[in-house]
């Protein structure tokens, strides 16, 4: 009763919050709650990213000052298993995506922490891994399995909050944040694990500004980005480069806009996507499910 009540209550929250736009609703339908988070442990989920390596699963993290863990959560907002990351440090872990990397057919994990509120870091620092698949609750990967990715912007200290992966050429991209327009940076593969990296910027001034998430579909056909009020959406045709496609002015997808929604993730077999908010205002971190309409009639 007590978690019907509070689903019941985050609804309205969500509804009642909710801001009008150019919404395409012919391709997703409007969010519906997938489940409140069970683990009190999980209270500011900063990042979210599909699971490869364990179907039906993903991935999150909180935001600054937690432990170096990551969790992994069903589609209905259970807890499932926590993965330690030995030697690193949640400085302010702010995205998580899983993707292609160093080895042909190993699916790996990238946790950026690339937050800087107060604009005070020089270096920011991505951790990669292969994904574990989880037969236990918990799990830690040691010091020796976790590459860190070391770099600095071109053009001086920002503030970022959004990560993502090209799954073809394993490519890493990063948003800017705080701009009233944002700019995008990349970290050519292979990435250095020895050396300081310096990101290319590829796109300066996108007419978008507090990017929270980012996400690319598995397939790498989609792109999501995220601020607090809005999720937009980029369909690839041709395999067009990253930097022509950005530029096209995005389709915005339904949102109901959650107390300091930070994570954003499409669902592996491309079903739909997913947003996960903070502990905050009193509501509970809540999973919300965006199914695509295309592929529900497709299948029925």
């Amino acid at each position: 009763m007590i978690a019907r009540r509070n689903c019941f209550l985050v609804f309205l929250l969500l509804i009642g919050c909710g801001r009008s736009s150019n919404i395409q609703s012919d391709l997703f339908e409007p969010g519906r709650i997938a489940g409140v988070l069970d683990s009190p442990k999980i209270d500011e989920a900063s990042g979210m990213a599909a699971s490869h390596m364990n179907p039906g699963m993903l991935w999150t993290h909180n935001d600054s000052g937690d432990k170096a863990r990551i969790f992994l959560i069903d589609t209905l907002g259970r807890h499932r298993a926590t993965v330690w990351l030995g030697g690193a440090v949640n400085r302010d872990w702010e995205d998580i995506a899983v993707g292609p990397g160093p080895e042909r057919d190993k699916t790996y994990v990238y946790v950026g922490d690339i937050g800087d509120n107060l604009a005070k870091y020089e270096y920011k620092y991505i951790y990669r891994f292969q994904e574990p698949v989880i037969p236990i609750q918990d799990t830690t990967i040691d010091l020796e399995q976790v590459d860190s990715i070391k770099f600095t912007l071109p053009d001086g200290i920002r503030d970022c909050e959004a990560l993502m992966i090209d799954p073809d050429t394993k490519d890493l991209y990063i948003f800017s944040k705080r701009e009233a327009a944002v700019n995008l940076y990349r970290l050519p593969y292979p990435q250095s694990t020895s050396e300081i990296m310096v990101a290319e910027k590829v796109l300066e001034a996108l007419p978008f500004t507090l990017i929270v998430a980012a996400d690319w579909s598995a397939d790498g056909a989609e792109i999501l980005l995220k601020d607090y009020e809005q999720v937009y959406y980029w369909r690839r045709k041709n395999n067009e480069a990253i930097t022509e496609l950005l530029q096209a002015p995005p389709v915005v997808l339904p949102y109901h806009q959650e107390p300091q929604g930070e994570s954003i993730a499409f669902d592996y077999h491309g079903k739909g996507y997913f947003t996960l908010s903070e502990k905050a205002k009193g509501v509970k971190p809540t999973l919300m499910f965006y199914q695509r309409i295309a592929h529900r009639t497709k299948n029925q």
